[in-house]
């Protein structure tokens, strides 16, 4: 049975396997806490309005980056605890081994 963190985990990685997304993403790491707004993000990576709205409703959806509107300016940051916790779901594990599944399969 896959977990529910499984799920969000892969939904996001999924996100970011789009080069598209995964620039924007980088592009908003790079900006750090003042973000960029749209139309910037859309300069900077030359990518037409509709297809740049398409990949930050889907980065959004994903909880990797959060919009706010400033008058007329729509302000896109990256959410750096979300990516850090996503990081920290793949390495939690690392270099623990196996003996204690071995131990369990033995169990059964």
């Amino acid at each position: 049975m896959v977990s529910m963190e499984t799920e969000l985990v892969a939904q996001r990685l999924a996100e970011l396997g789009n080069t598209t997304r995964l620039a924007i993403f980088k592009l908003l790491v790079r900006a750090g806490p003042g973000g960029l707004v749209v139309g910037e993000i859309q300069r900077r990576l030359n990518v037409p309005a509709s297809t740049l709205s398409h990949h930050l409703t889907r980065l959004g959806r994903a909880e990797l980056i959060v919009q706010r509107r400033a008058s007329r300016n729509l302000h896109c940051f990256a959410c750096h605890d979300v990516m850090n916790a996503l990081v920290q779901s793949l390495t939690a594990e690392c270099c623990v081994g196996f003996d204690d599944e071995q131990e369990r399969e033995d169990a059964d």
